[in-house]
């Protein structure tokens, strides 16, 4: 049997040494039986330059059937890859930016929503939010859904309560209609509404809450009109004992949100509309850590004494109320 030795081939290929009957041996390039060889060649090709190696992940979406994903994903590797080298990004930080991500994950749960509360903090919700609102004149204006909505909430009866706990906050009566932008009220029209309680906290959050606390969802009748029991919303920090509340400490920013009351508005032929009734109030209007506020969305709660007309049935105190009308856009604009 002959020997195998490494000959200086093209390109630098190997060569074997393989018997041919009565004349010795002859040389066969390894290149025709080895498919390592193949592989090898091709590793040698691939791009190793910061500009090939973003156009090589580009080209691998090209064959994606679906032209929108397609189009996503490569202009996210477009502007991750630009990123990178802009700020030339070191693998320390790209392990710990992969930690993060990984954490933020973890974070989640069926009572928290971690990437949510990310993506609302980096200004994000607010983005998709500004570029999805093709505003008409008159049309009550969006915000972000925030991570503490919670599908499903109970139907309840016209003019009754969402806390389902006392001590949950001082009383505030909030009223309104919902109309179209042609001003005529929409029947059937349902508000799903949420908020924290006097603590700060939402029912998601709180394990003392009952689970379906300060939250429910009303329907109008063929007025339009609604009206229910709420209580005064509170100024909170959003969760900051984790990813999320790292990076604010870390970048010298504050996790506060100003008090408002969560809605989202729907009804049959119509966009429905996520929004806040913020407190005029707060503090935390200019700074809000989500960037939620916008001035039309900012209200007065009225106060009330303990003896005038509409105050809840034994309560003693201060009591608060709100008139809000909701106005939505027809569906095919």
């Amino acid at each position: 049997m002959a020997n195998l030795r490494r000959l200086g081939g093209g390109e630098g290929s190997l060569t074997r040494l393989t018997p041919r009957r009565g004349r010795g041996t002859t040389r066969r390039p390894v290149s025709e039986s080895v498919p390592a060889y193949h592989a090898a060649v091709e590793h040698a090709r691939r791009p190793s330059s910061p500009e090939d190696i973003t156009a090589a992940a580009r080209k691998s979406f090209d064959e994606a059937p679906d032209a929108r994903l397609r189009f996503l994903l490569q202009r996210l590797v477009e502007h991750l890859h630009a990123y990178a080298c802009e700020v030339g990004l070191t693998k320390a930080e790209w392990e710990a930016a992969v930690a993060f991500l990984t954490d933020t994950g973890h974070s989640c749960s069926d009572r928290r929503q971690e990437f949510v509360l990310l993506s609302d903090t980096l200004g994000l919700s607010m983005l998709v939010d500004a570029l999805q609102s093709h505003l008409q004149a008159g049309v009550t204006e969006s915000t972000v859904l925030g991570p503490f909505h919670v599908d499903g909430s109970p139907l309840r009866p016209m003019g009754s309560s969402i806390a389902e706990q006392e001590g949950s906050g001082e009383p505030m009566f909030v009223s309104g209609n919902v109309r179209g932008i042609d001003g005529q009220p929409l029947a059937g029209a349902v508000l799903d509404v949420w908020q924290n309680a006097a603590n700060g906290l939402y029912a998601v959050q709180d394990p003392e809450q009952p689970f379906e606390n300060l939250r429910g969802r009303f329907r109008t009748g063929s007025d339009g009109a609604f009206s229910f029991w709420a209580v005064r919303p509170v100024d909170y920090p959003i969760p900051d004992d984790g990813p999320v509340g790292r990076m604010l400490a870390a970048t010298g920013r504050h996790p506060w949100r100003p008090a408002h009351l969560h809605l989202v508005v729907s009804a049959t032929g119509c966009h429905p509309v996520a929004t806040h009734l913020f407190d005029r109030t707060s503090p935390y209007l200019g700074s809000d850590a989500v960037f939620g506020v916008k001035p039309s969305l900012v209200v007065d709660f009225l106060a009330h004494g303990p003896h005038e007309p509409g105050a809840p049935e034994g309560w003693s105190d201060t009591w608060y109320s709100l008139e809000r009308d909701f106005v939505l856009a027809p569906a095919e604009t």
